[in-house]
């Protein structure tokens, strides 16, 4: 099985920030005064909401064109169309039958 570049680039990241947090506890790096820290930890949240807000839109995206993609009918869809084309043969026949007869119908409604 090959891996992507998708996955190889997210376990580089996730490496990455495993060695810096384990630096930290082991005290290689200092994590520096307290406003730093803030502004790091600020930074952070700023960067990860933005990231979530763009994955949520791909994946509403995704979803969206998922359902709306166009499909073939389904059974009962297939059932109401041939059920339609019936009645349409239907009515043409009693207007047959009417104007034979010299009957006159009330003028009828054409609908969508």
């Amino acid at each position: 099985m090959r891996i992507s570049r998708w996955v190889l680039l997210g376990i580089l990241i996730i490496a990455v920030l495993a060695a810096i947090e384990i630096s930290i506890l082991m005290g290689w790096i200092n994590p520096g005064d307290l406003v730093g820290a803030f502004f790091l930890l600020v930074y952070a949240i700023v960067v990860i909401s933005v990231l979530a807000i763009i994955g949520a839109v791909f994946v509403g995206i995704y979803l969206s064109h998922q359902i709306l993609a166009t499909r073939g009918f389904t059974p009962f869809e297939q059932e109401m169309l041939r059920m339609r084309e019936e009645v349409q043969k239907l009515s043409e026949r009693v207007d047959a039958i009417a104007s034979s007869l010299g009957a006159s119908l009330p003028p009828q409604r054409k609908g969508p």
